[in-house]
């Protein structure tokens, strides 16, 4: 989703104290050997650029130009903000501190802002919606799937590799082919599933392979033909294949050629993420230090976005030319840079990183329950990482101010299930049109 992006990310801070090595890819060479590699920050903030972006772009898919670029950057932002909640989740075990970390982290903004996006949609465009954490609505979906993937994170983890990516497309795969229970969004928990349990079995070596200068080389072509084949696709396909959100059945797509097109778009949307990440900066820049807003960013722009759609503004002729087009395309990008600078993120920590150590038993910052002779050495990380003795922890994103930094990924923005809650001309989300959910949780009103 975190990263993405934030959502849950190891704990860095820990790591430091105690003199053990961070978790996660070194720096860069180059960066100045910082402790928090620039790499991660840049992916998560050219992403959460996208997200905005995209979201901006909803009302004007009238386009074809808008469309095809609306269903190419669909088809890999969401993998990409997936594949790096997933990697940070690697060292997740289940242990209290963690948990504690994921409640604060995750589940608290989730209940916040789901009852903050539901009543101000029934006092600015009248939607007459009852609350109900149970059924996620817009872009809060993806605080609830990630609670949900880093749960089962230990699950994965001890199976073979091959077993557990084969096993999380085959429940892929029935997610798409049955209509699942709108109840904590299950229809994109389960078709984005892949993407998570991938990015739990990454190591440090595959992201330098994805960072080498020929998969630079090959994500030009790859991308060519990414947005190619989307302008190709307008009167072909829906962009609700990218978004991930109904049945074959309910995209007109039979058994055979269900399985057939989620499979290739499972493979399309890995290499595009792929040569995504491969031109994502290495080194230290001015906005990296943005990449650590992500969240903030994430659930703030909808607010803006909705309103938009709502009150009207989309609606002079003028926004439907590629000027007015272009216009929206600088807004959406500099919308995500306010939202996710510093100034913005101090105001809004509270909310989005709530302290809740005075909830949970034990001294804030106690060491986390370990049997003896259950830690592993210092340094030594699953699948060949590094990891701190706690596994990856639950925080949402650099806190400057006495914190200490720590780097995971930024929550992504994409819309929620429930159907009929994009309201004037506006998707409900990154990566969902109107509509597209497969249905409301009690009370909600179309």
């Amino acid at each position: 989703m975190s990263g993405v992006p934030q959502t849950p990310v190891e704990d860095h801070r820990d790591a430091r104290e105690a003199g053990r090595p961070e978790p996660g890819p070194t720096a860069a060479p180059g960066s100045g050997g910082s402790e928090r590699d620039p790499f991660f920050d840049n992916a998560k903030l050219l992403a959460m650029v996208l997200v905005v972006v995209g979201h901006a772009w909803q009302p004007l898919k009238d386009s074809r130009a808008v469309w095809a670029a609306y269903f190419f950057l669909y088809t890999f932002h969401m993998p990409v903000f997936i594949l790096l909640s997933g990697y940070f989740s690697r060292t997740f075990r289940g242990r209290p501190r963690q948990v504690q970390r994921l409640v604060a982290a995750v589940l608290v903004p989730y209940a916040v802002f789901e009852t903050v996006y539901t009543l101000y949609g029934n006092a600015v465009d009248d939607r007459g919606n009852d609350i109900s954490l149970l059924t996620p609505w817009y872009l809060t979906w993806f605080l609830i799937a990630l609670f949900v993937w880093r749960l089962t994170a230990p699950l994965w983890l001890v199976l073979r590799p091959s077993l557990a990516i084969a096993l999380s497309v085959v429940i892929a795969l029935l997610g798409a082919a049955f209509d699942a229970d709108p109840v904590l969004n299950l229809d994109r928990v389960l078709q984005f599933l892949p993407f998570f349990v991938l990015g739990l079995l990454m190591r440090p070596e595959h992201w330098d392979l994805v960072r080498s200068r020929w998969m630079r080389i090959v994500a030009l072509p790859v991308f060519a033909a990414g947005a190619v084949t989307a302008y190709w696709a307008r009167d072909r396909v829906t962009s609700e294949w990218a978004v991930r959100s109904k049945t074959w059945e309910q995209l007109g797509a039979d058994w055979p050629a269900g399985v057939a097109m989620s499979l290739a778009l499972l493979v399309c949307s890995l290499l595009l993420a792929a040569s995504f990440l491969a031109w994502v900066p290495r080194r230290q820049h001015w906005f990296t230090a943005f990449g650590a807003g992500t969240l903030v960013a994430y659930l703030l722009h909808g607010l803006i976005i909705r309103t938009a759609a709502w009150e009207g503004w989309y609606e002079p002729r003028f926004w439907h030319t590629p000027a007015g087009e272009l216009l929206v395309t600088v807004f959406g990008a500099g919308l995500a840079l306010v939202l996710t600078s510093p100034p913005v993120r101090r105001v809004f920590r509270p909310v989005v990183e709530p302290k809740l150590d005075w909830a949970f038993p034990g001294r804030p910052g106690a060491a986390p329950e370990t049997p003896p002779g259950a830690r592993k050495a210092p340094g030594t990380g699953a699948r060949g990482g590094t990891e701190t003795e706690d596994g990856a922890e639950d925080g949402p994103e650099t806190r400057p101010e006495g914190g200490g930094p720590s780097q995971g990924t930024a929550a992504p923005g994409t819309p929620g299930s429930r159907p009929g809650h994009a309201g004037a001309g506006a998707a409900a989300g990154a990566g969902a049109e109107p509509g597209t959910g497969r249905g409301a949780g009690p009370g909600k009103a179309p």
